[in-house]
Order: structure tokens, then C-alpha cells, then sequence
């Protein structure tokens, strides 16, 4: 995998994935766009060896994977192998479990425990542990907040971090220097940007809002990133129009 692969976040197209058939056009659409990589989320009626054909079909990498830490917990054998049939080495955890949020600090003290179990099982197995932060993480617990708890009591062999740069500028901090921060164990990262509209934070298109791309990217070389993830939660336009301009701005900025 190649230093400034840019990935589809498929959860982007979600509302696109209902049937068999718009899974199909829908992949070839993000493919046209240049994308040579996709991340696997929001994914609609195919089983895993139906997705490996349209993937191969497209010619696309599958450079992660957005994975419940329920499933992983409940079918662990049944995700190793559709991720070895997809030729994917990194299984993202997507958000923390509310079981865990709920329970406040202590929660993050536990997962981060629970969350290096499963880095380690993985790991045995080739592949590698993911964390997908949002802004919640951001809250504090004296001098800590909730994301330094998950990488200080975790181990970089088994918890990567995928940081968001929305979210975390959303919840307060600096995308560029949290980005650096986690230097070795950042493989993937999400890159969206922030806009306000009607008073508020909202998801924008790469390129399109207020986040500090030089300072990013800059941090995303020294850190190592190979792969940068689109994602847009929510677009106010058609959110195949927002996945080509998001890929057209990034390819301005160098990476492709």
C-alpha cells in the first residue's frame, strides 16, 4: 500500500447500497471518480464472497474496514476470514460500544483493556486493530481525556489509532497535531472538513471548509499515513457529487 492512497468511505453512499444492483453501479461510480481504494462500511444485501467480485471487478483495494466491536466479540472467526478473502489486513472498530460510554471514565479504562484483548487476537491472525474516534472521546477526565486513556493504556501493536479530522475538530482539538501525536500507528486516517451553516458545525467536502489541509497533510507524511479515507456523514449536495469533489481537491493538494 502506497504512501497517499486515496479510499472511498462507502458509508458516504449508504442510501445508494439498498439492492444487489445499485451496490454494483454504485462502485463502478467511485471508481470512475479515480478512487483506488474503498473502506468497507454501510454495506447492503451481498455476502462477502458477492463483494470480493464487485471489489475485483472495480479493481479496488479494500484498505479497512469499519467493524462493530459487538461483532468482533460475538463472530470474531467470521470477520478474520472476510477479511482475508478481501485481502485487508485492518478491522476498524467504529465507535465505542455504549456500554462503555455510558459507564464515563471508568468505560474508557475498560475498553481500552477489552479493545488491547482484541488488538492482540488480531494480531495473531495478520491483522491489525483499529480505533475511528468522534468527538465524545474529547471529553476530560481531570488531566486526560478520553482518547489519551484509549492510547495510553493500549498498545501500539494492537490499537491503531484512525483519527477523524471533523470530529476532532469538533471536539476541540487540533486534527494536525493530534495526527501527530500518534506518529507509527496512524496507517489510515479520515479526512472530511467542517463548514458552519445556519449557525452550526456541518460536514463539508475536502477542500470546501475551514480545516487547515497543509498543516494535515504535513502531519499525516511525518506520521506515516498511507491511506486517506473520504468520508462525509451528511451532504448538503448528492454525496456522489461530494466524493468527487472531496477527490478532486486532494488531488490538487498532491496526494494520488
Amino acid at each position: 500500500m502506497t504512501q497517499g492512497g486515496i479510499a472511498a468511505q462507502l458509508y458516504t453512499v449508504r442510501d445508494h447500497m439498498k439492492t444487489p444492483e445499485d451496490i454494483a453501479v454504485s462502485l463502478h461510480r467511485v471508481r470512475e471518480m479515480g478512487y483506488p481504494g474503498v473502506e468497507m462500511a454501510g454495506l447492503g444485501p451481498l455476502d462477502a464472497g458477492q463483494w470480493k467480485d464487485l471489489l475485483d471487478r472495480e479493481g479496488f483495494t479494500v484498505c479497512s474496514s469499519h467493524t462493530g466491536f459487538e461483532r468482533l466479540t460475538d463472530d470474531f472467526d467470521a470477520v478474520v476470514a472476510e477479511h482475508r478473502l478481501w485481502n485487508c489486513t485492518r478491522v476498524t472498530v467504529s465507535s465505542m460500544p455504549a456500554q462503555y460510554r455510558e459507564a464515563g471514565e471508568k468505560g474508557f479504562h475498560d475498553f481500552a483493556r477489552d479493545a488491547d484483548e482484541m488488538g492482540k487476537r488480531l494480531h495473531d491472525q495478520g491483522l491489525a486493530l483499529g480505533y475511528h474516534n468522534h468527538s465524545f472521546e474529547f471529553a476530560r477526565f481531570g488531566p486526560h481525556t478520553g482518547l489519551d486513556i484509549l492510547l495510553e493504556e493500549t498498545d501500539p501493536r494492537y490499537l491503531m489509532s484512525q483519527l477523524d479530522t471533523y470530529w476532532v475538530q469538533h471536539g476541540g482539538g487540533d486534527p494536525a497535531a493530534w495526527t501527530r501525536l500518534v506518529k507509527g500507528r496512524i496507517p489510515v486516517i479520515h479526512v472530511k472538513d467542517m463548514v458552519i451553516a445556519d449557525g452550526g458545525q456541518m460536514f463539508a467536502e475536502v477542500g470546501e471548509g475551514n480545516l487547515n489541509w497543509p498543516a494535515i497533510l504535513d502531519a499525516c507524511r511525518y506520521s506515516g499515513v498511507q491511506w486517506y479515507v473520504v468520508e462525509q456523514d451528511r451532504s448538503l449536495r448528492d454525496p456522489f457529487d461530494s466524493l468527487a469533489i472531496s477527490y478532486r481537491n486532494m488531488t490538487k493538494m498532491g496526494l494520488g
